[in-house]
């Protein structure tokens, strides 16, 4: 989808030019080496279509909802793109007419096609034209797990074709797709069912998990994949009670360098010093407001301990949300949905996620990070440590302003819920990286346009 649509986009300043002068090469006498530009037009719209979540696997919205953000995407883009070239040196002889000619065809001619081609990709992604054909290697408890991934977007990347039933483990779940071997080979099966990967989901793997006959499927050119991989490659996140010890030992990732220390204290103190910039006056404005709601003697700022990096504890920073007694029997509360606690400004500001914003500060100190899992009171971390296993090494990375779980899950409010998000949490910190920093930047932006998951 992506690729599609990064070609029409760059095709757009081509299409133009054509239908602006007719010929190609005149076109280029004008505006000069056209690819260039294309690249440039199609990378700017292409990040403010990834802030508007339009590549997100998991999201699910009908086409109308697609189309708004098709919209507003490209009209932002076309904002930058504008502004871009309006700090370039215009070509001499160019004229401002035939520019305003050549982006309204452009913009005309992106808007149809992209429109058009999400149309078409509603109408076949949940056909089984495009999905993995998955065998699944048990039929006992860890394969019934897959049933957590009944929303249709979680499972467009796959179908699943059959379960072979492992001897001697207790079938779970509807027997109808259960398959026998009779006597037969894994690959026999799998070529019988057409399928693409083998998903190995048994309860028990000592004495029962067929290595050789995996081998073999695999050596004759289908995919086999653990249950714990699978997870994390179709649902972004790392099911801790599929978890068996060593597993987060030896898989591949969980790696801390000295370079990713350094680039991401780096990438934090540069994105937190531009957005100071850029918000200061909101947050101004936003400190006169609280002001005026709850009177000049009430404060501002909200400061409490929260758990960081290694378990050590810094006071974060927020606007108040709430009235100023929320706690006033000193006792540690999760904020829940429609909370009475939270004022009228605060509700706004809540919804708007602008009550993060003095945060930066906190990531300017270096107790926090842009991008990291949520930082929770002592309180609550005590009492979920007890609960749920590995949730302490959510702590190795420093806590962030927003995060995967953030965007995935939204907001926590119960034990439940931390499991959830701490799923999402392992999985950033097995996978954390710069450009997938940059990838929940972009998809905050989403977040907090349509105010997604906000309490």
């Amino acid at each position: 989808m992506a690729g599609i649509e990064t070609a029409i986009l760059f095709s757009a300043l081509y299409v133009a030019g054509i239908a602006v002068f007719g010929d190609y090469a005149e076109s280029a006498k004008l505006i000069g080496p056209v690819a260039p530009k294309a690249a440039l037009i199609a990378g700017l719209v292409l990040i403010c279509m990834v802030a508007m979540g339009l590549y997100r696997f998991d999201q699910r919205f009908y086409y109308r909802d697609a189309a708004l953000r098709v919209l507003a995407g490209l009209s932002i883009g076309a904002l930058f793109v504008a502004l871009v070239f309006l700090l370039m040196p215009a070509p001499v002889g160019a004229k401002d007419s035939t520019f305003k000619q050549i982006a309204g065809i452009g913009f005309g001619y992106s808007l149809v096609l992209l429109l058009s081609v999400r149309y078409l990709y509603f109408r076949t992604v949940d056909t089984n034209v495009f999905r993995r054909r998955t065998l699944v290697y048990g039929a006992g408890d860890r394969a019934a797990s897959l049933a957590g991934l009944r929303r249709k977007a979680d499972r467009r990347g796959f179908k699943i074709v059959g379960r072979v039933s492992v001897p001697g483990e207790r079938i779970v779940g509807d027997e109808r797709d259960v398959i026998l071997e009779n006597g037969r080979s894994i690959l026999e099966i799998a070529r019988e069912k057409k399928a693409d990967e083998i998903l190995v989901a048994v309860d028990e793997r000592r004495g029962s998990l067929p290595v050789r006959e995996l081998l073999e499927a695999r050596l004759h050119g289908i995919d086999v994949i653990d249950v714990i991989d699978f997870f994390e490659r179709e649902a972004g996140k790392i099911r801790v009670d599929l978890v068996r010890p060593g597993w987060l030992l030896f898989a591949p990732g969980f790696v801390s360098s000295t370079w990713r220390t350094f680039s991401k204290r780096i990438f934090d103190l540069f994105a937190s010093l531009a957005m100071l910039f850029l918000s200061l006056p909101l947050m101004l404005i936003v400190a006169a407001v609280i002001k005026i709601e709850d009177g000049w003697a009430s404060p501002v700022f909200y400061k409490q301990s929260r758990v960081g990096k290694d378990g050590q504890l810094f006071r974060v920073i927020k606007f108040r949300s709430m009235a100023v007694d929320a706690e006033a029997d000193g006792k540690a509360v999760w904020a829940q949905k429609n909370d009475g606690r939270i004022t009228k400004v605060g509700s706004v500001l809540r919804n708007n996620r602008i009550d993060e914003l003095p945060q930066i500060f906190n990531v300017i100190r270096g107790e926090m990070s842009l991008i990291g899992p949520r930082p929770e009171r002592p309180e609550f971390v005590e009492e979920l440590q007890r609960h749920i296993d590995y949730y302490s090494e959510r702590h190795a990375v420093k806590p962030g302003i927003t995060g995967w779980a953030q965007l995935r899950y939204g907001y926590g409010a119960s034990v439940e819920d931390a499991i959830e998000k701490l799923q999402y949490d392992l999985y950033y910190i097995k996978n954390q990286g710069l450009m997938l920093d940059l990838l929940i930047v972009l998809q905050t932006v989403e977040v907090v346009v349509w105010g997604n998951g906000a309490r």
